[in-house]
């Protein structure tokens, strides 16, 4: 049985730890971010995108508030302060059989930090974006 995707994504996150997000996400994984039209797809682009979210998103004001989870699919709705905005959004996340990350999806609110969060990803991430 394969470990528990969203227990090592928890790890993950407490730890603030990059290296393990390469042996979490699936080959054919596929990311939507909040400020991209359209989908990111493969390992190496959703790793990328989810490396930038660690170092914007992750500092000591982050926090999971609410979890629901099933068979390979879970949502986790999380809140941060960046920049004196307090901005709430949720992770869509789903898993394969192996336990690999097959589908990450970012919502965020309000529009203030959709922006917020656009520019510091963006600035991260040039020329991706």
């Amino acid at each position: 049985m394969a470990a528990d995707p969203i227990e090592i994504w928890h790890e993950l996150v407490t730890n603030r730890d990059l290296r393990g997000l390469d042996g979490l996400i699936a080959d054919e994984a596929v990311f939507h971010s909040p400020v991209v039209h359209r989908p990111q797809i493969g390992k190496a682009i959703t790793v990328k995108y989810l490396s930038a979210a660690f170092h914007v998103f992750f500092n000591d004001s982050f926090r999971y508030v609410r979890e629901l989870k099933n068979d390979g699919n879970a949502v986790l709705e999380f809140e941060v302060e960046l920049d004196g905005i307090l901005v709430n959004g949720v992770d869509l996340i789903k898993w394969n059989q192996a336990g690999k990350i097959t589908e990450f999806k970012v919502m965020l609110r309000p529009l203030k930090a959709v922006n917020l969060i656009h520019e510091k990803i963006a600035a991260m991430l040039k020329p991706s974006i």
